[in-house]
């Protein structure tokens, strides 16, 4: 699932693939914003991105769609 994450004062957001599903996802910026200090979430190559919570301006979470393989998958 593609999630991208605008952070304050910064023209580009930060966009990253990951194996977590939407409701973790949706826990884990709950739960920045409700005292923890950062957003820490792992892509599906194992990278971890932290964001202070401090300067989150969204998250977007895509939907949850299976990836099509081949020719004529539309």
């Amino acid at each position: 699932m593609e999630i991208r994450i605008g952070v304050q004062n910064v023209a580009r957001e930060i966009v990253l693939e990951s194996s977590q599903s939407a409701d973790e996802v949706r826990s884990a910026v709950d739960a920045a914003l409700s005292g923890s200090a950062v957003l820490d979430l792992v892509d599906e190559r194992g990278r971890r991105v932290v964001v202070p919570s401090g300067v989150l301006g969204y998250v977007e979470i895509a939907a949850e769609s299976p990836r099509r393989v081949g020719f004529g998958s539309s």
